[in-house]
């Protein structure tokens, strides 16, 4: 089984492919948490490992470095997604050149200037949707008498195409738009709505309405003043306005990796855990030690290390069980939360259960993290989930909290209606 160090930024569709692999195969991949595009990747230390600098890249846990996401996901997946024949290797390899040559270029040259991270040029955008339709025009006609791009079963192929159109079906692909490609988007909702996909993206959503072009979002992303402004301030010779730069032919595949970061770029906050005392409980290390052994050992190791003063323990009961259905969903909703809540690693830890089957089964918690209120409303970016479920302080010094983190930690028992333990995620 493939582990090891995944250097990427967030919401990395290209990283994507990797981490859902990854899903597939059980690879143990870390995403290094202090990685900052811009910075880290033009460290001493980084080049010396990576010297173009470009992410996804990975390293092994032996301390080999693959860069390409495509190779990184080949490396970290199963033998089914790497295809089981000669001939479905070769296609698979295909269909990465397909993605890379065909969709990329024609979709980054049409959503990047929608979004503000690229400049606008009209005929490049035109030029861009005939690609992309003539891309989908022909995915549709490949599907017409196929679930999957290659074989009877999902491979890296459908991973790797799948991914690289996701801005497409995010931004820009409304109803109409879409609907002239009915094989595609059966295919493309088969893929990410697999139970290993949501627990990466989540639960996606298809666009409503084609993104439409605002001059001013580049010339914010710039720090440039609009039009407007300029006319204001400056005199009509200065604020004459620079010729429209010529259509270039190359697309623009040479800056796709910063403004890919630039899409899912956020504005530099200091995390809140940052703001409490750290006290004396190192809780990496309490991961690494219950990572690395059984209960027997990490449970007693956790009460020995709490820190009661500085860090806190909650239960979280999720407040609408009788909308359950399938096990593998309510897993979902598990890993989706866990996701969206992943600056929170820092300072929390968490072992979420499923109790129960099929259409009966309720999901609840046991959290811990650095202070003593509710973390979720210290961040607006927490705050997605944390309602449809209802929290409970526990006192460290009762009995009935150290039963509880004994459950939860060890994954055994039940529910308060006699459910039994189905499956647990943890959050660390």
């Amino acid at each position: 089984m493939a582990f090891g160090t995944l250097y990427t930024y967030p919401e990395n569709f290209r990283a994507y492919k990797v981490l859902i692999a990854a899903q597939y195969s059980g690879a143990q991949i870390k995403i290094a948490d202090d990685f900052v595009f811009g910075e880290t990747n033009k460290s001493e230390a980084f080049l010396k490992k990576f010297p173009l600098g470009k992410v996804p890249a990975f390293e092994t846990g032996n301390g080999e470095c693959i860069t390409e996401s495509n190779a990184i996901a080949y490396y970290v997946a199963n033998n089914q997604l790497r295809g089981n024949t000669d001939l479905e290797r070769a296609e698979i390899i295909q269909w990465f050149g397909f993605a890379d040559s065909e969709i990329l270029p024609a979709s980054c040259a049409w959503v990047f200037p929608l979004l503000g991270i690229m400049p606008y040029n009209k005929q490049t955008v035109e030029h861009a949707k005939d690609d992309a339709k003539k891309a989908l025009t022909a995915l549709n006609s490949h599907l017409l008498t196929r679930t999957y791009l290659v074989g009877e079963r999902l491979t890296l192929a459908d991973i790797s195409v799948a991914m690289t159109l996701l801005h497409l079906y995010q931004y820009i692909l409304e109803p109409n738009l879409r609907k002239p490609y009915q094989n595609v988007n059966r295919w493309f909702q088969t893929v990410i709505y697999q139970p290993e996909s949501m627990a990466v993206i989540g639960v996606f959503k298809l666009a409503e309405k084609t993104l439409e072009y605002d001059p001013k979002k580049y010339a914010e992303a710039q720090g440039k003043p609009s039009k407007k402004e300029k006319k204001e301030k400056e005199s009509k010779k200065e604020a004459k306005e620079p010729k429209e730069p010529k259509e270039s032919k190359k697309e623009p595949v040479e800056e796709l990796d910063a403004a890919d970061a630039a899409l899912a770029a956020e504005p530099k906050t200091t995390n809140p855990f940052d703001t409490l005392p750290k006290g004396t409980f190192d809780l990496d290390d309490f991961k690494r030690f219950y990572s690395n052994e059984d209960e027997a050992k990490s449970i007693p190791y956790f009460w020995k290390k709490f820190d009661p003063e500085h860090y806190s323990i909650w239960l979280g009961e999720y407040k609408y069980n009788d909308e359950l259905t399938k096990v593998f969903m309510s897993c979902n909703l598990i890993s989706g939360m866990y996701q969206r809540l992943d600056k929170m690693r820092k300072a929390a830890f968490a072992s979420a259960c499923l109790f129960g089957t099929d259409n009966n089964s309720t999901i609840s918690g046991i959290w811990v993290w650095r202070g003593q209120d509710l973390a979720f409303t210290l961040c607006p970016d927490w705050q997605v989930d944390y309602e449809s479920y209802s929290w409970t302080k526990l006192n460290p010094s009762e009995e009935e909290t150290k039963k509880l983190v004994q459950q939860y930690f060890s994954w055994t028992g039940t529910d308060k209606e006699g459910r039994e333990f189905n499956q647990g995620k943890v959050f660390k």
